[in-house]
């Protein structure tokens, strides 16, 4: 049974060991980059280490299964046949955290996010399909376990949405949500439609990860901050207070406003989190971008804007563009059943992440 992965270079990996040993050893090693090569020999030695693990695993069952081919005892054969049950599951289990030591998740898969939603085009079409996409979101978050709040909503007079931004906090937000960035299609007969003649209209969401004092730092100079009364939904307060803050990064022109909470310093705290959460989202797309260029292929793409999801009401049909998935559920997940796109689409970055190369 040997399944270990002959495409990974492990040669190569033992051979940057051994240097990365002799140098760690070396008393002429600069002290400023000790630490730099201590850390990449650990993490090339656990892969090491959980390697041979698996090739002596593997061993151990071939060697098994000689036994059971040899075996002429009919009554042994049962008992035979568990134990290498037990051992391909244990030798499936060490692959995988192998391919979680090697290809690791991104960072910011763990944290909680932002989640924008945008009417497009089709008027007030657009805005009620934004309002559907509320929903469903809303609810993928409630199954989930995760913790909505309202950060800032526009909304319109039949009803839709022209704009919302949602924080959503739980376990794997980012991770689970951020393949939802782009353009979101509808096509179905508005309820103003008289011929009834299907039209398409559109959405854009952007997920953007919550970012940390670390992230990024921004100078208190370089923000207007503007407190005014709320507007529209939320009770009598928002009309009689000036709670409502708009904060505006002047260096890159980013504007965000939230009107949410009763307190003015706590829409401020909310505010400013969103803002540096743009601001790294940002960050993140440049850095991107410039890794696209270097090695002619879109990497991360959390910021992405061609097309991502057509919803076929006619047909009662989902397609996701970026996994070529079709599902004849559009009312189920509509109302929240997104795991079955979530996870194919979190599966298609699990391939991609081993398309990538070990050693930098």
């Amino acid at each position: 049974m040997v399944t270990s992965d002959t495409l990974i270079p492990w040669d190569t990996i033992q051979k940057r060991f051994d240097e990365l040993n002799d140098q760690a050893s070396s008393s002429t090693l600069d002290t400023s980059k000790r630490h730099l090569v201590q850390k990449e020999l650990s993490y090339l030695s656990t892969l090491l280490s959980k390697h041979k693990e698996i090739l002596r695993l593997e061993k151990d069952y071939d060697a098994l299964k000689a036994q059971l081919e040899a075996n002429k005892e009919p009554e042994m054969v049962p008992l035979f046949e568990e134990e290498l049950s037990e051992l391909s599951q244990t030798i499936t289990l060490a692959h995988a955290d192998l391919d979680r030591i090697m290809f690791p998740p991104d960072p910011l898969d763990s944290r909680d996010a932002f989640l924008e939603i945008r009417a497009g085009a089709g008027g007030q079409e657009a805005s009620l399909f934004a309002n559907d996409l509320l929903r469903m979101y809303t609810n993928y978050a409630l199954k989930k376990h995760w913790r909505v709040d309202i950060v800032s909503v526009s909304e319109t007079d039949v009803g839709g949405i022209r704009e919302i931004v949602l924080h959503i906090q739980g376990k794997d937000v980012f991770g689970h949500l951020k393949f939802e960035s782009g353009v979101h299609r509808v096509q179905r007969v508005p309820v103003t439609e008289g011929s009834g003649r299907v039209h398409t209209s559109t959405a854009t969401i952007a997920v953007l990860p919550e970012a940390k004092e670390v992230d990024l730092t921004i100078n208190p100079s370089d923000l207007r901050i503007d407190v005014y009364r709320s507007g529209g939904a939320g009770g009598q307060h928002v009309n009689t207070t000036d709670s409502a803050v708009r904060i505006t990064h002047i260096p890159t022109g980013v504007v965000v406003t939230c009107q949410d909470e009763r307190s003015q310093h706590k829409n401020k705290a909310k505010a400013l989190k969103m803002l540096q959460s743009r601001l790294l989202a940002a960050k993140l797309e440049k850095e991107d971008q410039e890794k696209a260029l270097m090695r002619k292929e879109l990497v991360g793409g959390g910021m992405r804007a061609e097309k991502v999801r057509t919803y076929n009401f006619p047909q009662n049909r989902v397609t996701d563009h970026q996994v070529e998935l079709t599902l004849n559920k559009l009312d189920m997940v509509l109302e929240g059943a997104l795991d079955e796109i979530v996870d194919a689409l979190m599966e298609k970055e699990r391939l991609d992440r081993r398309k990538q190369p070990v050693l930098a």
